[in-house]
């Protein structure tokens, strides 16, 4: 019974890690529904099978859940944005288009005022390494590294903060991805140390 959840873990960590290279090659965040699932399976089959795997589920198992974390988490940030902030625009560079204030823009070059600039840009660059950094923390046993992280982002990107629009989008996105990230950095961390 035991070595088949644990088979069952690797199963559906590789069907959430398949659908989540799906969902971002195919740019469609709706496939983030197969890695949020397959998360969940291999919590339960966790806690039915226990923690104390042989040594190669435990090694895939650490595998496949950081690969999920990081790559998972950036189109279950784009499903929660989509269904918690429609009507944000996209602009070229993958942030979002905000009204200008009288100030300069990203590209240095000052706007007028409500004339819409970018903000938020580089977003999934930052995501994945937000996502190494939380997931790997966690499964070294050192989850202070999540401050780290969160106090860097925050004052990065402090300045393009001064929309309504801007500050939703970063706080969902943040929770999103650190929640992600979290989650299957503690399920590889459980079976490491299990």
């Amino acid at each position: 019974m035991q070595s088949a959840s644990w088979t069952g873990v690797v199963l559906v960590l590789l069907a959430g890690l398949i659908g989540a290279v799906l969902a971002v090659r195919l740019r469609r965040p709706q496939l983030a529904w197969i890695g949020l699932g397959s998360t969940g399976a291999a919590f339960l089959l966790t806690a039915i099978a226990g923690v104390s795997a042989p040594p190669a589920h435990t090694v895939l198992v650490a595998v496949l859940a950081f690969a999920l974390a990081v790559v998972g988490g950036g189109p279950v940030v784009l499903l929660t944005l989509d269904l918690a902030t429609a009507d944000a625009r996209t602009g070229r560079h993958g942030g979002i288009m905000v009204a200008g204030a009288s100030r300069p823009s990203t590209s240095g070059t000052p706007t007028a005022v409500g004339q819409p600039i970018e903000v938020l840009r580089g977003g999934t660059t930052i995501g994945v390494l937000e996502r190494i950094t939380t997931a790997g923390a966690l499964m070294s046993g050192l989850p202070e590294g999540i401050a780290v992280v969160v106090a860097i982002k925050g004052v990065g990107r402090f300045s393009e903060l001064a929309s309504p629009e801007a500050r939703e989008r970063f706080i969902i996105g943040t929770l999103a991805s650190l929640a992600w990230s979290a989650a299957l950095g503690v399920l590889a961390r459980l079976y490491l140390v299990g």
